[in-house]
C-alpha cells in the first residue's frame, strides 16, 4: 500500500486539477445508512412507496417511515477522510468534490466547492405554499412519523432527487464540465452502479484523467483506474493527505 500512496501522491501533486467523487461508502464511515448492499436500507423498505416523486405525492408516510433511519444524519459526524479533503482543498491540491451524498458532511467538514448530485436534506418545502424548513427543525414531526406544514399541507419535500425526478440540471452539467477537464479523479466509497451520476467518472476516464479508486469492495469498473485501495477513505486520505503536504513542508525548509 506504501508505493500505492507514494505514487498517487506524486500524482496528485502534479495535476493541474483535482476533483473527488464520492459515494455512499464515504458516508458509511460516519455511521450514515448505506441504500445498496447488504443491510442496505432498500433491503427494508419497498423502494417504489418510499422513495418515487408520484408514491410520495400520493403518500408521504413510507418516505418518512425511511426518514426515520435517516435520523441518522443529523447526528453524523464527519470522519477524518472527509477532513482531509477539505484542508487539500483549503491548500489548493482539490478543485471540489462531486458527491451522491445527501448528508451535508462534505460541508460539515470545510469543503466549500461540493457539487450535491441528489440534493440535500437539509432544507424542505411545502409543495402547497413553498414554506421552507430546516431538517432539524422537523426531527420531530419525523420521529413521530407525521410531517405537515404549517398550512395544513403533508406534502413537506425535502430537497433531495426522488425517484422518477430529473438531476439537478445546473449540478449536472457543472459536474460534467469540470471532471471532463480535471487531471486526477478518485472515486470514494462508490460502485459506480447508479446512473446519470456514474457518468462523471467515467468521462474524466474518457478524457484522459488519472483516475484513483478507494472502495472496500470490488467494482465493474477496476480496471478504469490507475490505483485502486480497498481500504476505508478513513485511513486512506489523511495517508495522501500527509504526504503531499508533508512533502510540501519539507520543500519549504
Amino acid at each position: 500500500m506504501e508505493e500505492k500512496l507514494m505514487e498517487t501522491a506524486s500524482a496528485w501533486k502534479k495535476a493541474r486539477r483535482v476533483l473527488v467523487f464520492t459515494g455512499a461508502g464515504m458516508s458509511a464511515e460516519s455511521g450514515v445508512p448505506t441504500f445498496r448492499g447488504p443491510g442496505g436500507i432498500w433491503n427494508r423498505f419497498d423502494v417504489e412507496k418510499a422513495a418515487y416523486l408520484q408514491s410520495f405525492l400520493t403518500d408521504p408516510r413510507p418516505f418518512w417511515e425511511l426518514a426515520r433511519e435517516l435520523m441518522l444524519k443529523a447526528e453524523a459526524r464527519p470522519h477524518p477522510g472527509h477532513y482531509a479533503l477539505a484542508r487539500l482543498e483549503k491548500k489548493g491540491y482539490l478543485q471540489g468534490v462531486i458527491t451522491q451524498n445527501i448528508d451535508g458532511l462534505h460541508q460539515k467538514a470545510g469543503s466549500r466547492e461540493v457539487y450535491e448530485l441528489h440534493g440535500s436534506l437539509d432544507r424542505l418545502d411545502c409543495l402547497d405554499c413553498q414554506r421552507e424548513y430546516s431538517w432539524e427543525g422537523i426531527s420531530g414531526e419525523v420521529e413521530s412519523g407525521e410531517v405537515k406544514c404549517a398550512c395544513g399541507s403533508k406534502k413537506v419535500k425535502p430537497r433531495i432527487v426522488f425517484f422518477g425526478e430529473s438531476l439537478p440540471r445546473e449540478v449536472m452539467d457543472r459536474s460534467m464540465e469540470i471532471a471532463g477537464d480535471c487531471d486526477l479523479l478518485l472515486v470514494v466509497g462508490s460502485s459506480l452502479g447508479v446512473f446519470p451520476a456514474a457518468s462523471i467518472p467515467q468521462l474524466a476516464w474518457q478524457r484522459g484523467a488519472k483516475m484513483v479508486l478507494i472502495n472496500s469492495e470490488k467494482t465493474y469498473y477496476d480496471d478504469m483506474f490507475n490505483w485502486v485501495f480497498r481500504k476505508s477513505a478513513g485511513r486512506v486520505l489523511p495517508e495522501l493527505e500527509k504526504i503531499i503536504l508533508g512533502g510540501e513542508q519539507e520543500e519549504n525548509n
